[in-house]
């Protein structure tokens, strides 16, 4: 086997988010269903733009949050993912690397793709609705999987947004057979309900067949994956089919799901939501931190909700402080 050089490796579409605070009826306005994402072209992207008013713009993407988080955390990251060779591209790979994640995917040279952004409108409940152009994103192939990386990465952990361009679909499928080579675990996370009924029947072959080891979701995209309004049914099924769920639930708290055992543990208290942006995103950081680091599921839970709670105190989907602090004024050792 390898040697174990990353807690984790993340892959996923390397998109800078632009955020905006927004009213209610902004989102009428537009015709945009709240907490979706869809996906928009270029003349889309610089038409909400303008009407947006005052914006923050900050590197994310759901994998890239995932493993910033680690970083944060003082694990070690890697991260796959791939932009273009302009102002947007070229500070993503900054801010990746500044943060402490190892990246070095090739970057898209002589296209007239752009590198990916997603205009976040955050509603005053602090739900974010995601609108996003993918360019240079869509081009991540089999190519760029590194499969040294794979190898000494504990976990890989791929987007379910992977599923869109075939390209990428292709990686995840290669990222995954050197992963399982290595003696590795694979992780999907499902992204969110609207992807889920994209590509139900394939992830739910991913899921039977053992190509994902480890399945986060949500409540939402549970129920959506298994087609049923009642959340127990889903969990009683995601438990059969697949080795370890690690499932949030909100203000609920969050549940690990194995065959041999299920835990629920509860949110943090007294958080103020301020945007529930990248929420999913920095809990998976901490459980895939706790279950490399060999803790049990509830302390691998626990250490995700802190994290989550960190995250929508404040605009962004990446920490604002250094999470490894703050989950040990917490009471959390790492």
């Amino acid at each position: 086997m390898s040697e174990l050089k990353f807690d984790a490796l993340c892959i996923g579409n390397a998109i800078t988010d632009v955020f905006a605070h927004v009213e209610e009826d902004f989102l009428v306005a537009q015709n945009l269903h709240k907490g979706s994402m869809r996906l928009i072209d270029t003349d889309e992207a610089l038409r909400l733009y303008d009407l947006m008013g005052q914006t923050t713009r900050i590197s994310g993407g759901s994998a890239g949050n995932t493993a910033a988080g680690i970083a944060s955390l003082g694990g070690r990251p890697a991260y796959i993912g791939k932009v273009a060779t302009d102002e947007v591209g070229e500070g993503y790979g900054h801010d990746m690397r500044g943060s402490g994640v190892h990246f070095d995917t090739a970057p898209l040279a002589n296209s007239e793709l752009a590198s990916g952004r997603s205009m976040i409108l955050i509603t005053p409940d602090g739900e974010r609705t995601m609108n996003t152009y993918l360019g240079a994103a869509t081009t991540l192939s089999p190519v760029d999987i590194d499969p040294e990386v794979v190898r000494a990465s504990a976990i890989t952990y791929m987007e379910g947004y992977l599923w869109d361009p075939e390209a990428a679909k292709q990686a995840f499928l290669e990222a995954s057979k050197v992963a399982h080579g290595a003696g590795r675990r694979v992780s999907l996370t499902l992204s969110d309900s609207f992807c889920v009924d994209r590509f139900r029947s394939e992830f739910m072959g991913l899921i039977k067949d053992g190509i994902v080891d480890l399945l986060f979701a949500n409540e939402h995209e549970l129920k959506a994956l298994y087609q049923t309004a009642d959340l127990n049914t889903a969990i009683n099924a995601v438990r059969e089919d697949c080795t370890l769920t690690a499932l949030t639930l909100g203000s609920e708290g969050a549940m690990a799901i194995s065959r041999e055992e299920t835990v629920h543990v509860p949110a943090s208290k007294d958080v103020n939501v301020v945007d529930l942006t990248g929420a999913g995103d920095l809990f998976a950081s901490g459980f895939m931190l706790g279950l490399s680091r060999e803790q049990t599921l509830t302390a691998c839970a626990e250490l995700g909700c802190l994290c989550a709670a960190e995250v929508i105190a404040h605009v962004g989907a990446r920490p604002s402080v250094p999470l490894k602090d703050h989950v040990t004024q917490q009471g959390f050792q790492l």
